[in-house]
């Protein structure tokens, strides 16, 4: 959907308006009225004599931010060592924490910032990082947490002012920005995100702070080149660096800015007071500011990442042997291994494609009607014993290690088996389609003590040699090549269901392409023949590592698939809020906490969104038609278009992505766009009442209409959260079907689990 399908169309200013020579003035200032000049609280307005604010509003403008940001503190840190054992994914993002203050290194689907700042909170507020965070419920005991539960309810608390002086700058209007903070203060869902060890938290201050910088410098463009304007392009940018270096998803709020910088650019264009030169001038601020700074922020987010986590860890596997051999402690760093691959050897074989991982083989059977019913071989990204395959000749059953025979290396073109350790089949296949992968061919293993049939040799080739054909361990890319079928051993990277352990699925393909799937080195040798040589391994460059963290990144996203008894959902439930997520307990005798944005606000949003959508296009249809109107009446249709139409955007860009996402998704995907939503529903219902007390002017009541409007909206929702907050702050005792539970009443849709 455009933005000028929702009233903001290329005549009112695509995505917001400028303040400037021969341009229509920003978003709220065509507004009249003493009230509306009152509440401009932006960093740089112009001040004219008829528009400089009063002393004493300045002081109450102050007065309510500061309240707002003491609520917003207050509601946030209030019980928050409350439970006192590990929530939903704390298991996951407190146990990273403790990685980074062991520096361990491990692979998550997420970039870094995040999680380092997590790390850094516990790390400063004495967290030793030995905790083992390994499933809900567990208690801290002893061990310090509220540092890390405290950085995120910190960072959360700041979205509320964040929201408010957003709000006040694109409507000029304390009341708007009142009770858009109302909407952020009082959601039990925003709450309980704020008040553990999450991401989520963590990704909303960095995008609410890109919103709010970017609207800010929006309203210094009569300024462009001062300081105020400087400073809040750039905080837009370094804003936009923290959003993407928290979560992919922050490419929603990138893709925002640069909408609206894209429009910013076409105006300035069309101003023909400017010169070339300035036009550059201002191209190159903003190329500076919104691409190359960020850019060299996010590089330099993972710089550090990478040497703050130096040492081996769980996420070895995930990368590539030469990715590990930089890692201490890890077998490929400072490597002493035999040089040569020869028969008897004990390897372990690595997919090229990243993130693909091992071959590799378990005891476990392929089930009835999967090809046939023998040993499952598939690629583990982990390091395991059941990685390991012994490297024997295909028509030999002698052991090649006895001291009696001599060394014997292989070499490109050799016809070998490859026998699994610790189970003794030899790698198999045959025409039995493979598992997941149509006209590709099963991968097996067969046999007893080593004795197979034909079906097991394999054709090795060296597909990097130069002159020499020996294959070298690490360095050499090597493809099997099925002897019987002519296929060619790859992964196809597909995801085995859980009879498989979710492993990924390994074929024998007969297209004989190179590629990355179907292509292996040697990683791990072992061989008592054989002397151990010190390899001179070529440590990748910072972009390689840099390019192959974020390809696995990318894969590992794809790829997720939900745990066991958890609740997913689709993206047409958020709005509507039709279900929430157990964060702690499930029984009356459980601290019970439960992930269910406020729905008196949600379906408020919800509403809002749809009557917005009917005003602006009313509202665009009679501008366009010429339609007479009032000096004040125009300024509210230019906030209601200009101002709504921006948070609007925000809400599209930040909630329609998802359905076009393959991965598994959870309701706190939405809460970004939630927060959109929220700004929409302050703006909108602030313009609504301020239009009838326009209308009702004559009548000396008037003015309090909207007063009471705003009031009684705040109120409302302040009640609905005192009726919710359990739900965030923590209950026990009967569930909501029971007349005493203190949610009694209160499960409004079956779908609610409290």
């Amino acid at each position: 959907m455009s933005p000028a399908a929702v009233g903001v169309g290329p005549a009112e200013s695509g995505l917001r308006l400028r303040r400037g020579r021969g341009r229509m003035k920003a978003a709220g200032t065509a507004v009249s009225g003493p009230e509306l000049a009152a509440g401009d609280g932006g960093l740089c307005p112009k001040l004219t004599p008829q528009s400089k604010p009063k002393i004493p509003e300045q002081v109450m403008g102050w007065l309510l931010l500061a309240a707002v940001t003491t609520l917003a503190f207050a509601t946030r840190f209030h019980r928050l060592h409350e439970p006192a054992h590990v929530c939903w994914d704390e298991t996951h993002f407190g146990k990273m924490g403790s990685y980074y203050i062991n520096r361990t290194f491990f692979f998550d689907i997420h970039p870094p910032l995040g999680k380092m700042l997590i790390g850094l909170a516990g790390y400063l507020s004495g967290y030793d990082g030995t905790f083992p965070f390994q499933k809900p419920g567990d208690k801290y005991k002893h061990h310090n947490y509220i540092g890390m539960r405290g950085l995120c309810a910190f960072l959360g608390s700041w979205l509320i002012p964040f929201a408010y002086l957003t709000v006040l700058e694109l409507s000029k209007s304390r009341p708007a920005a009142l009770l858009t903070a109302a909407l952020f203060t009082f959601d039990t869902g925003c709450l309980t995100l704020s008040q553990y060890i999450l991401l989520d938290p963590i990704l909303m201050f960095f995008i609410m702070a890109a919103m709010l910088s970017m609207v800010k410098y929006n309203s210094c463009a009569d300024r462009p080149f001062s300081v105020s304007w400087w400073f809040w392009l750039s905080l837009t940018g370094i804003s936009l660096a923290g959003a993407l270096g928290v979560k992919f998803v922050g490419l929603f709020i990138v893709l925002h800015v640069g909408l609206n910088t894209v429009s910013d650019l076409w105006q300035l264009l069309g101003d023909l007071n400017l010169t070339m030169v300035t036009l550059g001038k201002h191209l190159a601020a903003r190329i500076l500011c919104l691409i190359v700074f960020p850019l060299i922020l996010y590089t330099a987010i993972f710089a550090v990442h990478f040497l703050v986590l130096n040492k081996s860890g769980p996420g070895d596997g995930f990368f590539s042997s030469a990715f590990q051999s930089r890692l201490l402690g890890n077998n490929l760093h400072n490597a002493s291994i035999p040089e040569h691959l020869a028969y008897g050897s004990v390897i372990t074989v690595k997919n090229l494609r990243m993130a693909s991982g091992y071959l590799h083989s378990h005891c476990h059977l392929y089930p009835e009607g999967v090809g046939a019913r023998q040993q499952q071989v598939t690629a583990y990204q982990h390091k395991d014993y059941n990685n390991l395959w012994i490297v024997k000749k295909h028509d030999v059953n002698t052991d090649p290690l006895d001291p009696s025979f001599p060394v014997e290396f292989v070499k490109h073109g050799d016809i070998i088996r490859l026998e699994h350790k610790e189970t003794s089949r030899n790698l198999h296949s045959h025409q039995h389609e493979a598992p997941m992968t149509r006209k590709h061919y099963q991968v097996t293993g067969y046999g007893v003590n080593g004795t197979g049939d034909s079906n097991d040799f394999w054709r090795i080739e060296v597909m990097n040699r130069k002159s020499e054909n020996r294959i070298k361990v690490l360095r050499s890319q090597i493809r099997l090549i099925h002897l019987a079928t002519g296929c060619v051993l790859g992964s196809s990277g597909k995801t085995l269901p859980k009879w498989g352990w979710e492993q990924l699925e390994v074929t024998c393909t007969p297209y004989l392409k190179e590629t990355p799937n179907s292509v292996w080195n040697v990683e791990d040798h072992i061989n008592p023949k054989l002397p151990n040589i010190n390899l001179d391994v070529l440590k990748p460059s910072f972009m390689e590592i840099l390019l192959e963290s974020h390809m696995v990144m990318i894969r590992g996203n794809s790829g997720l698939k939900p745990k066991e008894n958890e609740v997913t959902s689709k993206p047409w439930h958020w709005p509507i809020n039709y279900q929430g997520l157990r964060f702690s307990g499930v029984n009356e005798t459980d601290f019970r906490v439960y992930l269910l944005g406020n729905p008196i606000i949600w379906w408020l949003n919800l509403g809002s969104i749809g009557l917005y959508l009917l005003l602006g296009s009313l509202t665009t249809v009679s501008m366009q038609r010429g339609i007479q109107l009032t000096a004040e009446v125009k300024g509210l249709c230019q906030v209601l278009l200009r101002g709504g139409g921006q948070v609007l955007l925000g809400w599209l860009l930040h909630y329609f992505p998802f359905f076009m996402m393959g991965r598994v998704l959870y309701f706190h995907h939405y809460f970004p766009a939630m927060l959109f939503s929220s700004m929409l529903t302050g703006i909108l219902w602030d313009t609504i009442l301020r239009f009838f007390a326009s209308y009702l002017s004559p009548f000396p009541l008037a003015n309090w209409v909207h007063i009471f409007g705003i009031s009684l909206l705040i109120l409302g929702i302040a009640y609905s959260f005192y009726l919710f907050h359990p739900l965030s702050y923590g209950m026990i005792g009967p569930l909501a079907q029971d007349p005493q539970s203190p949610m009694a009443g209160l499960k409004w849709l079956e779908t609610w689990e409290f």
